[in-house]
């Protein structure tokens, strides 16, 4: 069976690491082909599977670019494969890889959302229902994710199915931790979706705590500028990015996740696997990895009080976070495997190619 698995995405971000992965893990007798519009996105993509071919093609320039279609169109029919992987960073990306699908009359074109959130375009609207129901197979990364999908194209309840990502539980180095009180933190893009200025307000509100945020991104000095103003810059660290990133979850006694929006958040397993209960906020898919006073707690996005109210719960409560913790190691093993991702997608390419 050979497989192309398409990208529009300019950079390397929880959406590919995702897709890399599964690559990885995918059986031997499948053939794999990365292609995408980013030359280091897709040769990054590819060095996750041995023998994996890619296939580079030139991003719109223009809202309208028939050029870039036509270059599609010809890259997929020279290609010729028998499943047509299209990753979704957002529901209205890769529009140039479903337009030459649905041109070519694939058969076995399947699309992966990972981020559902709502556009104000009617084009967009539009051009995602129609090529939604050119699909022979329509994935989100998680259940609550799937509805959403359906709503913002108008499709049919349960047309969309669910395939969770899977995490690899790969060893940890221990981090020195940056206070020897306690320490909350979270690890990904510095990014306003993922809320952590919420993180910062509520930091005054939790005595005696210190967040340490590892990554980068956009909201890197808002973020400092936001601890100075509201008096905790002591007892706030930025790490900025890190190759390593994953092993200061060992520096942590809680993660923390108060996004405004996600569809089914890795880092949240990642904390899972290190035995860390998580507070975050109930949006999109991340009930269906933290289970409410069972691996962590949920509460509403952009509410600093309740988030700081959460911590605070669990900061008194050290046999509380033990317990969450081998409880939510326990279900990321068990639901949120590797393996089982893979073989959930080899199941859905043989019925659809």
């Amino acid at each position: 069976m050979h497989l192309v698995v398409y990208t529009d995405a300019p950079l390397v971000g929880g959406a590919e690491l995702s897709m890399g992965r599964l690559l990885a893990e995918l059986s031997p007798d499948i053939v794999a082909t990365v292609m995408g519009t980013n030359e280091e996105v897709v040769q990054w993509m590819a060095r996750q599977r041995p023998e994996t071919a890619t296939a580079a093609v030139p991003a719109p320039r223009l809202r309208w670019d028939p050029a870039a279609l036509v270059a599609h169109v010809r890259e997929l029919r020279r290609l010729r494969p028998d499943v047509i992987q299209v990753n979704l960073i957002s529901p209205w990306s890769c529009r140039y890889a479903l337009l030459a699908g649905m041109l070519l009359r694939h058969r076995g074109l399947i699309a992966i959302e990972q981020l559902p959130h709502s556009s104000g375009s009617a084009v967009h609207r539009r051009f995602k229902s129609l090529s939604s129901r050119s699909l022979a197979a329509h994935v989100a990364v998680g259940e609550s994710s799937a509805r959403e999908v359906e709503r913002l194209a108008g499709l049919p309840p349960g047309s969309v199915r669910t395939i969770h990502h899977g995490v690899p539980d790969l060893p940890r180095n221990p981090v020195a931790r940056p206070s020897s009180g306690f320490v909350l933190g979270s690890v990904g893009r510095l990014d306003r979706q993922k809320g952590l200025d919420v993180l910062v307000d509520a930091l005054p509100s939790i005595p005696d705590a210190f967040a340490l945020l590892v990554g980068d991104g956009p909201e890197r000095d808002d973020l400092l500028r936001r601890a100075t103003a509201a008096g905790v810059a002591d007892r706030l660290r930025v790490t900025g990015w890190r190759q390593d990133a994953r092993d200061f979850l060992t520096a942590l006694d809680l993660f923390v996740l108060p996004s405004r929006f996600e569809g089914f958040p890795q880092a949240v397993v990642e904390a899972m696997l290190a035995e860390l209960p998580v507070v975050a906020s109930d949006v999109g898919s991340v009930s269906e990895a933290v289970v409410h006073g069972e691996t962590g707690l949920l509460v509403p996005p952009n509410d600093a009080r309740a988030l700081a109210e959460a911590v605070r719960r669990l900061q008194d409560d050290p046999d509380l976070r033990r317990k969450m913790g081998l409880r939510a190691r326990a279900i990321a093993l068990e639901e949120f495997s590797l393996s089982r991702m893979a073989r959930a997608y080899e199941a859905l390419y043989a019925e659809v190619a």
